[in-house]
């Protein structure tokens, strides 16, 4: 059967949208190792020269997908509104507005995670842009993420997706109740742990 070509049409906006969207359908349909830049030109209508234009490597492209994510649940963010809901209450919307939106890309992102598997070290290549990403949450959910704290919070949040993430993969409900349970899960141990530490501190502080 002859492969399917999207053709790009006078009104199509965004190349790296069609590369991103091109490169999870063909990851859908085999393991990711498999694709090929050249696949993704022949089949998404965009040439190997824009692609690189726009891209590094494969890698770039998963890269460009969370970036892609972020301004999905950043673009339902309120900056003005206060709606009284706690810290932990407003990361996990944000967070389940994210596996939600990823639900569009399920088996070409599942395709993903499973080569990072068999290959550790694009995971640990995509490490930077996760904790870009968690940190733009993070910023959205009104959280202070200046300085060693700040990179702190970075750093568990990353943690909290990629644990929910592996989750999330396994989870074909389209209500996604086991992602929304293990995250609630994760969050409220983060918290448990946030508060203890405070609580430390503040028993230290006392003798003084």
């Amino acid at each position: 059967m002859a492969a399917k070509t999207r053709k790009k049409s006078a009104g199509t906006p965004d190349i790296r949208l069609v590369v991103v969207e091109t490169a999870l359908e063909l990851a859908a349909e085999k393991p990711w190792e498999e694709v090929t830049l050249r696949e993704i030109s022949a089949r998404s209508g965009v040439s190997l020269e824009d692609i690189r234009t726009h891209f590094e490597d494969r890698g770039d492209i998963i890269a460009a997908l969370g970036r892609i994510m972020d301004r999905k649940v950043l673009a339902g963010v309120s900056v003005d509104s206060e709606d009284g809901s706690s810290m932990r209450e407003r990361l996990f919307d944000l967070l389940m507005d994210r596996f939600e939106a990823l639900n569009a890309y399920r088996e070409g992102v599942k395709s993903v995670l499973r080569s990072f598997r068999l290959d550790p070290k694009q995971a640990v290549i995509c490490m930077p842009h996760i904790c870009r990403s968690m940190s733009w949450m993070l910023e959205a959910a009104g959280a202070d993420t200046a300085g060693l704290s700040g990179a702190a919070k970075v750093a568990g949040l990353s943690g909290i997706y990629l644990k929910v993430l592996s989750v999330w993969a396994e989870d074909e409900s389209p209500d996604l109740p086991k992602t929304m349970a293990a995250l609630d899960k994760a969050l409220g141990r983060a918290e448990a742990a946030v508060n203890t530490l405070k609580g430390r501190r503040g028993g230290a502080g006392s003798d003084d």
